[in-house]
């Protein structure tokens, strides 16, 4: 697929360090190119979406890549191109996949108890790419059954993801101890550590977070009785790994560094998420009442969200405009997009679709970038029988985010309503492919060659099948 070619096309130059230290993950040391990184990392992506593990909810990821954007701007590699993501799976984790993805468990986004100390977790991860760890230990397993592109990302997802994983998985690529082989050395760690310390500090972060995260993780496994995070099985968190940190840190001063009202919204979400929506109206009440912790914007959000999951529309609306209030009085929130992205949802739940266009038709100009937002403009637009208005903003929006399944999704929807049936499926098709749904994307793409074009048309679908059934073949032959 086009999108698909662009991305894999991708080159990375690589960058030394400039402390003098041994650089272990200088890039010409590792056989592997940056382009057969990126497309193990693609591969990996490829296998997460179809598993369902991928979190697709776009203010959790943005937000995940707009703290990790500040952080890689101030790595050895800073136009290296990275994509971070969440990952549905409340288990403590986060790990880095090689061609710059990072995932991150919502279990690890709710034990974080500061911005600072989410921000370490990221920079440890980047800076395990930057210096290519996963690269140079991939190279070193050649020789281990290894024998194609597909089945090192099964064998680096299984190692990275899950330090449990399954023996199926494992035989999968025939690789026997490889998840123990891929695992990070001591001094792949200790690299980490001291590189992701330097992020930290030139990002304006509390360094002093990254020890006081691992202390307490430490602190929790003892209590779990040997049932540690998975965090700490795929990056082994020693006393003497703590220490070096904290010497390293010594002279630095402690800042106090306010979180960002998104950070404290993304965790709000994900409270929510784990709850019934009576029981997050009580949670968030209580929360409110008691007034003694917590964000009260975040948590009055969080209400208003969990009223209209519980469709109580006329309450939601009354406590959003508290929330409004409450907003427009501080700096911080004044104009924020996910506050903005809920009240067009309670203007909707409202029916009040008049209003409602009006304010997206604002509210997108403000925040161009916000896909939620995007999202539900787009679906409302499709309501009310403004397909063509749809295609265009959905075609901006695609060029920005060329791997954003429900902007095809919506794209489908959009081109079903103007009978263009060939552009209705391919659209369909560009979905499927980014979900990992092969077989789906090419029966998608064999529905729009029937539905007829233009020359130029029906040669750039050939071109897609082409692509669609090598990635199969290689997949099926791992």
């Amino acid at each position: 697929m086009k999108y698909f070619t662009l991305l894999l096309l991708l080159c990375i130059s690589p960058c030394a360090l400039s402390d003098g230290l041994p650089d272990l993950g200088d890039v010409s040391q590792a056989a592997l190119t940056p382009l057969q990184e990126r497309q193990i990392g693609q591969q990996s992506m490829l296998q997460i979406r179809a598993s369902k593990q991928y979190l697709d909810d776009a203010e959790i990821n943005d937000y995940l890549n707009q703290l990790g954007g500040k952080l890689v701007e101030n790595s050895p590699e800073p136009s290296l191109d990275f994509e971070f993501f969440a990952v549905n799976d409340y288990s403590v984790n986060a790990f880095a996949l090689p061609g710059g993805f990072i995932g991150v468990n919502a279990g690890l986004l709710l034990i974080t108890q500061s911005e600072s100390e989410l921000a370490s977790v990221l920079s440890h991860e980047i800076s395990h790419i930057t210096q290519h760890h996963l690269a140079r230990m991939i190279e070193a397993q050649r020789g281990s059954g290894l024998i194609s592109m597909a089945a090192i990302a099964v064998a680096i997802l299984a190692a990275r993801t899950n330090p449990q994983a399954s023996e199926a998985a494992i035989a999968s690529v025939q690789a026997g101890n490889i998840q123990q082989q891929l695992n990070f050395t001591r001094a792949y760690e200790e690299e980490a550590d001291r590189i992701g310390l330097q992020l930290l500090q030139k990002s304006g972060f509390n360094t002093h977070a990254m020890p006081e995260f691992l202390e307490r993780l430490q602190k929790a496994s003892r209590l779990l009785d040997g049932n540690a995070p998975n965090y700490m099985r795929t990056h082994p968190i020693t006393s003497d790994r703590i220490a070096e940190i904290e010497n390293r840190i010594h002279d630095q001063p402690y800042r106090l560094i306010p979180d960002s009202l998104d950070f404290q919204l993304v965790r709000t979400k994900l409270i929510a998420a784990q709850k019934t929506a009576p029981d997050a109206i009580a949670y968030f009440s209580d929360a409110l009442g008691a007034q003694n912790f917590g964000n009260p914007i975040a948590q009055r959000y969080g209400l208003v969200s969990a009223l209209l999951r519980n469709n109580e529309i006329e309450r939601a609306s009354g406590q959003f405009s508290l929330l409004r209030k409450q907003a427009e009085a501080n700096p911080v929130s004044r104009n924020n997009p996910m506050i903005a992205t809920l009240e067009g949802q309670v203007l909707r739940a409202t029916k009040n679709y008049s209003g409602a266009l009006a304010f997206y038709r604002t509210a997108v100009q403000n925040f161009p970038q916000h896909r939620a937002l995007i999202y539900d403009y787009t679906d409302l637009l499709l309501q009310n029988n403004q397909a063509e208005t749809a295609v265009k903003l959905l075609a901006e929006q695609i060029t920005r985010h060329p791997r954003d399944t429900t902007l095809y999704d919506l794209q489908a929807r959009a081109y079903a309503m103007q009978g263009k049936s060939l552009e209705q499926h391919q659209a369909q098709a560009y979905s499927y492919a980014w979900q990992g749904n092969l077989y789906a994307a090419i029966e998608q793409l064999e529905l729009a060659k029937q539905a007829g074009g233009s020359f130029y048309q029906l040669s750039a679908i050939e071109s897609d099948l082409r692509e669609l059934r090598g990635m199969l073949d290689a997949r099926d032959r791992k």
